[in-house]
C-alpha cells in the first residue's frame, strides 16, 4: 500500500526522523491557511507540493495550467496562486504516463536551505533475504539512474533477520556520505531512527530523496516515499486508514473486495487463473502466441461459481478485453465443479449481457479434467474447451483475429 508524502512524514516524525514543518491541504483556502500558520511560526519561504502516488512531481507538469508539481513560493499570495493552478488539474510525470493523475491534495512545507543532497533508502533484498539500507551522495536523482550509470556511488549495509541495525553500520553509511562532525552524528541518528520506523511499520520501501544537509548542519528528509507490505496491514489498523483509493486502479480496488489478486495490464486478453505461478505462465504463453494479456488475475484455490462470476465481472469491466482465457488446475478443487461454475457464471443475466461477443476459452487440467471438458463441449454456450495451455493460447489469438 502506498501513501502520500505528507502522511509519510507524519510517520517519520513519530519515530524521531527529522522532517521540515508541513501541513496538508485539500482546498485553496486550506493551503493559504497552512502558509499563514507556517509564516506565524517564522517561515519566510514555502514549498507547495502536489500529493499524488507517483514520483517525478518536481519535473512533471499539469495539463491545463502547465504548472510544475512542486512550487517554490515566496509569499502567501504565491501559495494561493499555486494551489489554484494545481488542485483539480491533472499532473503528468515520468511515472504516471500520459494519462497523469488528478491533484486532490496539497502539502505546504517550510522552505529549507540546502547545502548538499543525498539519498537513503531501506527495502528488502530478496536475493539474500535481508533488509538493505542504501545511501548515495547522488541525492535528488532517480536511484535507478544512479544504479545504472554510477553503481559505485551506492553504498549498502544489510541487516540480518531478527537483528537490529547496529550503530557501527549507521556510522559506516554516514561516513560513505562524506559527513563529519555534527552532521555526521545527526546522520547516524537519522539512519538509526529511519530503520526503526521501517521495521516497526512492516514497510516494504522507505525512500528519502533527497536527504539534505542544511547550512545550519541539520540533516532533514526533504522528501519521503513509503510503501507498506499489504500482507502485514492487519497488524496496523492505523496505517490502513491512510489508504487513498482514489489513487489506485478502480479495477484493482474492486477485485480487492472479493479477495481476488488482480493487476491491470495493457492488452486485450482477459486472464482468470488459479495460482500466481500459473497466472504468470499463462500470460507468457499468450504473448508467445501473439496475444497481449489484459490483466493478471489469480482467483486462488477455490474457483467456485461466486469466485468465477466476480472474476468475469472485473475482467469485463475493462473495455479493451476482446477475449477471455480461463486456466484452472484442479488439484484441491475438481475440474468438473469448476466447469459447472464457469457455465453457471456465464448464464448469469448480468454476466451474459456483458460477455456477448466475447469468446471464452477454458483450459482445465487435473482432477476430473476429462469430465470437465465434456461438460463444456456439451453446454451449447459460446465457451471453447482446450487441453494444452499452448492450444488454449492459440484458440484465444485465433478468436481475437476473427
Amino acid at each position: 500500500m502506498n501513501i502520500h508524502e505528507y502522511q509519510a512524514k507524519e510517520i517519520l516524525k513519530d519515530y524521531g526522523v527529522a522532517v521540515p514543518k508541513g501541513i496538508a491541504a485539500f482546498s485553496v483556502d486550506e493551503a493559504v491557511e497552512a502558509a499563514e500558520k507556517l509564516k506565524s511560526e517564522g517561515s519566510t519561504l514555502f514549498v507547495l507540493k502536489a500529493q499524488i502516488h507517483a514520483g517525478g512531481r518536481g519535473k512533471g507538469r499539469t495539463k491545463k495550467s502547465g504548472s510544475k508539481g512542486v512550487l517554490l513560493c515566496k509569499s502567501v499570495d504565491e501559495v494561493r496562486k499555486g494551489a489554484e493552478d494545481l488542485l483539480g488539474d491533472v499532473l503528468v510525470t515520468i511515472q504516471t504516463g500520459e494519462e497523469g493523475k488528478e491533484v486532490q491534495r496539497l502539502y505546504v512545507t517550510d522552505g529549507v536551505d540546502i547545502e548538499q543532497e543525498f539519498y537513503v533508502g531501506v527495502t528488502l533484498d530478496r536475493t539474500c533475504a535481508q533488509n538493505v539500507i542504501m545511501v548515495s551522495t547522488e541525492g535528488g536523482v532517480e536511484i535507478e539512474k544512479v544504479a545504472e550509470e554510477t553503481p559505485e556511488k551506492i553504498v549498502k549495509e544489510w541487516v540480518e533477520p531478527g537483528q537490529p541495525l547496529y550503530p557501527a553500520q549507521a556510522r559506516r553509511l554516514a561516513f560513505a556520505l562524506g559527513l563529519k562532525g555534527e552532521p555526521f552524528k545527526k546522520a547516524v541518528k537519522f539512519i538509526m531512527a529511519l530503520y526503526k520506523a521501517y521495521e516497526a511499520t512492516d514497510a516494504s520501501i522507505f525512500e528519502i530523496n533527497p536527504l539534505v544537509l542544511t547550512p545550519d548542519n541539520d540533516i532533514i528528509a526533504l522528501d519521503a516515499k513509503i510503501n507498506f507490505d499489504g500482507n502485514a496491514l492487519y497488524r496496523h489498523k492505523d496505517l490502513l486508514e491512510l489508504r487513498d483509493i482514489t489513487e489506485e486502479n478502480p479495477f484493482e480496488v474492486e477485485a480487492g473486495k472479493y479477495n481476488l489478486n488482480y493487476i491491470k495490464l495493457d492488452g486485450n486478453v482477459g486472464c482468470m487463473v488459479n495460482g500466481a505461478g500459473l497466472a504468470m505462465a499463462t500470460m507468457d504463453i499468450i504473448k508467445l502466441a501473439g496475444g497481449e494479456p489484459a490483466n493478471f488475475l489469480d482467483v486462488g484455490g477455490g474457483a467456485n461459481v461466486e469466485t468465477v462470476k466476480n472474476g468475469f465481472s472485473i475482467i469485463l469491466s475493462d473495455p479493451s478485453v476482446t477475449a477471455i482465457l480461463i486456466n484452472i488446475f484442479g488439484g484441491i478443487v475438481r475440474c468438473d465443479r469448476v466447469a459447472n461454475g464457469v457455465l453457471e457464471a456465464v448464464k448469469d443475466p448480468e454476466i451474459a449481457e456483458k460477455v456477448k461477443g466475447v469468446p471464452i476459452i477454458v483450459r482445465l487440467q487435473g482432477t476430473n479434467a476429462e469430465e470437465a471438458k465434456e461438460i463444456i463441449d456439451n453446454s451449447g454456450l459460446n465457451v471453447i474447451s482446450a487441453v494444452l495451455l499452448k492450444e488454449a493460447a492459440e484458440e484465444v489469438t485465433k478468436a481475437i483475429a476473427s
